[in-house]
């Protein structure tokens, strides 16, 4: 398969691109590098194209998607409650003055 060519990608690996890039575009992102980093997403979720080959119709999950939230667990499970309350009060601090900074 040539560089560039999507021929061997299903029409839903192709929507789901599609929707990663427009998520891209609406944060600012020029479009020629959304496009390049949903591929990009595409490729790690699934492996790459699936329309050819044995194991055609595999599920492959979705990496990508569920790696942030299974980190953040980790995280705040490896630390004490005390330390977990510690860091919201900043964080809350933090909200406040920004907030304040943008009103003036």
């Amino acid at each position: 398969m040539p560089r560039g060519d999507k021929s061997k990608y299903t029409d839903k690996q192709e929507r789901k691109a599609d929707h990663i890039a427009e998520g891209y575009e609406k944060r600012g992102v020029p479009e020629d590098e959304a496009e390049r980093r949903a591929w990009a997403t595409v490729n790690k979720d699934d492996g790459g194209g699936n329309k050819s080959g044995s194991g055609r119709g595999k599920q492959t999950g979705n990496p990508a998607a569920h790696k942030g939230g299974k980190k953040g667990g980790e995280a705040s499970a490896s630390r004490t409650a005390e330390e977990r309350s510690q860091s919201a009060k900043k964080a809350a601090a933090t909200r406040k003055r920004n907030a304040a900074h943008a009103a003036s």
